[in-house]
């Protein structure tokens, strides 16, 4: 057994004593050196100088000529359906009466087996020359009568028996009859060659050789080439932007020309075709509830006018109209308008918010009615979000040469407002 070591006992207490009485010494030591240095802030002074750099075009007024944009499909302005106005079967089809195919005025299209109709015209003839021959007879008899009542010694006008004039007025009749039937006969003979009543192309034939028809048949639709028209829809909003052709006296009068036109097509590139507006529609369209105008172009179906193909009837195609012209416009890009209604200029050098109000707009352009100014310094960078207030510099200021490029080409989508 070990015998304790005389002190240690009394050295383990004084230690567990002296333990805290340490940590306290060092706490408080922390304590007192926060106190003499207290941690600060650091705080930065905001710098005087421009927070970003932005793009911007000083605003000028100039002249403005409005350009709408349409849309609709080509048609033609004469269209017509070819129909038998006799019976028979059909001897002979023209080369040209085929799908697509194109013919002249006076053409002969198709012709139908005319034979009886040459017999009816032959027995009209007939009829005719004996119809002649009893009125000839009658005036003959009216003239021995009146002879006759004479040498009697007959006084006073002879009566109209005596004369025989109901006789000579009946063979009269026969004789207008007779000529009747052979004109009608004659026309019934003439018809059965179908001629083109225009220069015009086949839309789709429904006879062919050899069918009978009769009196009433279709036998093919066809149109005119010289002209087509383009039925385009125009919104409301713009309207007050073309002169329209809405006086009655508009398509009488030849000095007077509807707003020109230019119509595109992407069947087969980008060809292009001139035209004017020449009537206004009557009424509002009930599906689209907008205004439509017709175009119409000359010469649709040149073939290789500058490189184009001829259109087509049903062809979807774009159309540009010329709307007024603004003397003293002012227009900005549609990339400097956010969400419709404001724009940031610079003024001093601080970015300001502006409400704008506009008059017209297409997808490139907007003319401004309200809340710019001639001078203003448009920001043309497109911008995220800010705040009226923010320092910036310009890095490069846009001319009206440098604006040319893209202003000024009015376009917009058709669409109802």
């Amino acid at each position: 057994m070990k015998l304790p070591v005389p002190g240690e006992k009394y050295t383990i207490i004084n230690m567990k004593k002296l333990i805290p009485l340490i940590i306290l010494i060092v706490l408080g030591s922390m304590a007192f050196l926060i106190m003499r240095n207290p941690p600060q802030a650091d705080r930065r002074v905001p710098p005087a100088g421009p927070q970003m750099t932005v793009d911007a075009m000083k605003l000028h007024k100039a002249p403005y000529q409005v350009i709408l944009q349409s849309y609709g499909t080509v048609r033609p302005r004469t269209q017509s359906m070819l129909v038998a106005q006799v019976g028979g079967e059909i001897t002979l089809i023209s080369d040209s009466l085929r799908k697509g195919g194109f013919f002249e005025k006076g053409d002969e299209l198709l012709r139908i087996d005319a034979r009886d109709y040459r017999a009816d015209v032959r027995i009209a003839e007939a009829t005719l020359m004996d119809a002649r021959q009893s009125l000839a007879e009658q005036q003959a008899r009216a003239v021995q009568a009146l002879e006759d009542w004479n040498r009697l010694g007959n006084k006073g006008d002879a009566p109209d028996l005596v004369l025989r004039k109901p006789q000579l007025l009946a063979a009269e009749s026969r004789v207008i009859s007779a000529e009747s039937a052979l004109e009608k006969s004659n026309l019934e003979l003439e018809r059965t060659r179908i001629l083109a009543p225009y220069a015009g192309r086949v839309m789709r034939k429904m006879v062919d050789l050899g069918q009978v028809v009769n009196n009433n048949s279709l036998l093919a639709e066809v149109y005119a080439v010289d002209l087509v028209e383009i039925r385009l829809p125009l919104r409301n909003r713009d309207l007050s932007f073309i002169d329209l052709p809405e006086d009655y006296r508009f398509e009488n009068d030849h000095n007077v020309e509807g707003p020109e036109v230019v119509i595109y097509s992407e069947l087969a590139g980008r060809s292009q075709w001139r035209g004017k507006v020449v009537r206004t529609e009557s009424t509002i369209d009930d599906n689209a509830r907008q205004l439509h105008v017709v175009a119409q172009i000359d010469n649709p179906f040149g073939i290789h006018v500058h490189g184009r193909i001829p259109l087509k009837i049903g062809q979807y195609v774009t159309a540009e109209l010329m709307g007024k012209q603004i003397p003293d416009a002012l227009v900005i890009p549609n990339r400097a308008i956010y969400q419709g209604s404001y724009v940031y200029i610079v003024v001093d050098g601080v970015l300001q918010r502006r409400d704008v109000s506009i008059a017209w707009q297409n997808q490139q352009d907007a003319v401004i009615d309200d809340g710019l100014a001639e001078g203003d310094m448009l920001v043309l960078t497109s911008l995220g979000q800010v705040t009226s207030g923010v320092r910036v510099t310009l890095s490069n200021i846009h001319t009206d040469t440098d604006q040319a490029a893209t202003l000024n080409t009015a376009s917009g989508e058709a669409e109802g407002s």
